[in-house]
């Protein structure tokens, strides 16, 4: 869906944003570009839709390259989230939503059901919410209303700038689990630009870790944690990897037969197994209960069994 080619951006001071850059993106993943400060990951994004030229390299989206198609069209057809958000304060939410289809030259009808499916699809009830505005909303809230506007016009490709950064960490948890259900149910293609790395290996089906403009390692977030390509990437990924590959790791696939202790937590078998080792802790207890999204009695997990999880990882 995306392919990147050498691509370079130099500043005029002669530093490089990104240095002979390439990746390729295929159709419904979600690549996280991340890495230090400076490192480039913004300025590639932006090159995508060319909020930013390239000085050289070749970029295609959907098989089209981009420099052939007027910079316009293609902003209009790649949906795109900030973390400010940027909703026009002077709009209705209704209408914040409606921009783009407004522009591609929509019907009222056509436009007023989208607005209503999107503001639905990101838990903002139509009714309630349609004729506010910004100012009158939380900053989760806000949020929501820019994917849905980023979403409006159905676009497969969407860029994603740090969205989530300015929001307090409960609210952000949330929304993550939120989006990641909405995006992957529509099958969107995804490049999504965080500094955080817990972040990364939440959202990322694949990560790009970023140095000076080059990627250091492009691999899916197991890997990356099981096999950092370098001591550069092992430093950034932190000294808690066997912890965070737990974090990718569900309950579910390490269920035994039997019953836990009385004592014992009960987890979901979606439940990931760093969740249920918090749990185990909080409840002093070596084992938990697993039951099914219905409440139905699975088996138990164990900490010996989230121990052996731990040591694959290394």
């Amino acid at each position: 869906m995306i392919t990147l080619e050498s691509l370079t951006k130099q500043f005029s001071s002669g530093q490089y944003a990104v240095d002979r850059l390439s990746l390729t993106v295929q159709t419904g993943e979600i690549c996280v570009l991340i890495g230090p400060s400076g490192c480039g990951k913004t300025t590639t994004m932006r090159m995508v839709n060319r909020m930013v030229e390239p000085d050289s390299g070749h970029i295609e989206v959907g098989g089209r390259d981009v420099m052939q198609i007027d910079a316009v069209e293609l902003r209009r057809s790649i949906g795109y989230v900030i973390q400010q958000v940027g909703l026009f304060p002077h709009m209705t939410i209704g209408e914040n939503v409606a921009t783009v289809p407004k522009m591609l030259g929509w019907d009222a009808a056509r436009i007023a059901k989208r607005v209503d499916e999107l503001l639905a699809l990101v838990h903002m009830e139509p009714g309630q919410y349609r004729n506010r505005y910004p100012r009158e909303l939380s900053g989760g809230q806000k949020q929501r209303v820019g994917v849905a506007r980023a979403l409006a016009a159905d676009p497969p490709v969407m860029l994603m700038d740090e969205p989530f950064g300015a929001i307090d960490p409960i609210t952000r948890a949330s929304l993550q689990d939120e989006f990641l259900r909405i995006l992957r149910e529509l099958g969107k293609t995804i490049v999504f630009v965080t500094h955080d790395i817990d972040e990364a290996i939440r959202m990322g089906t694949r990560i790009a870790i970023l140095r000076a403009g080059k990627v250091v390692q492009y691999d899916t977030p197991e890997r990356i944690l099981a096999q950092p390509a370098d001591a550069f990437v092992q430093a950034f990924v932190g000294g808690d990897r066997s912890l965070k590959r737990l974090s990718l790791l569900t309950v579910g696939a390490y269920t035994q037969a039997g019953a836990a202790t009385a004592e014992a937590p009960t987890l979901l078998a979606s439940t990931p197994l760093r969740d249920a080792l918090s749990a185990m802790l909080d409840a002093g207890t070596g084992d938990a209960h697993v039951a099914d999204a219905h409440g139905a009695p699975q088996g138990r997990v164990t900490l010996d069994a989230i121990r052996q999880a731990a040591r694959i990882a290394r």
